[in-house]
């Protein structure tokens, strides 16, 4: 009951982005299209669950046991930059067309603020490892799901008459805020 409750919470309830509003860069550089989205959320989605059992593993038998914790930023944020290069290698390979389709945006996982604030979430709420890989990819489920709706509706938005004020980012925004607060509906369940 517990691994379920952490699940809905991570996915709608506590959604990344559209309740802790991290990762807020590329949700908005990446869905323009729904295909490009659905990529992100996949990579984001695999780097995010990699990269908090890397840095719970990292935390519990490196940094605590020395006594270093308060180095525990700068060594997530380098697992986290290593591990998006192995992803950006393998994407190179594996798919050459998401490759391109992702371009620029893909070194920004990186600098994706919701996969080092997950990866700091489970030390912070004291998770064990089984909770966190629970909590890591429902959060990125989260993620992948508020995206592809996003990209969905701005598809949908970009065939409609919008006035010349607010085409582009400002009814990107507009809606960003819609669907978040389409997503507070939840906050009841958990």
């Amino acid at each position: 009951m517990e691994y379920l409750i952490i699940i809905i919470s991570a996915i709608f309830v506590n959604n990344i982005l559209l309740s802790q509003f991290l990762g807020i860069c590329p949700f908005l550089g990446v869905s323009n299209k729904l295909s490009t989205a659905t990529g992100m959320s996949g990579a984001v989605c695999f780097v995010i669950t990699l990269a908090t059992v890397v840095t719970y593993l990292l935390q519990h038998y490196v940094l605590v046991p020395l006594g270093i914790e308060f180095l525990q930023t700068i060594s997530f944020i380098l697992v986290i930059a290593a591990l998006v290069q192995m992803v950006e290698i393998v994407l190179k390979k594996v798919s050459p067309s998401l490759y391109q389709a992702l371009g620029i945006f893909l070194p920004l996982i990186t600098t994706n603020c919701a996969v080092l604030g997950v990866a700091i979430s489970v030390i912070d709420k004291g998770f064990g490892l089984g909770q966190s890989v629970v909590y890591a990819f429902a959060t990125s489920l989260g993620y992948g799901l508020a995206m592809i709706i996003f990209a969905g509706l701005r598809e949908t938005l970009a065939l409609n008459n919008v006035p010349k004020a607010f085409r582009g980012i400002p009814i990107a925004l507009i809606t960003a805020g819609i669907l978040a607060l389409a997503f507070m509906g939840f906050s009841g369940l958990v």
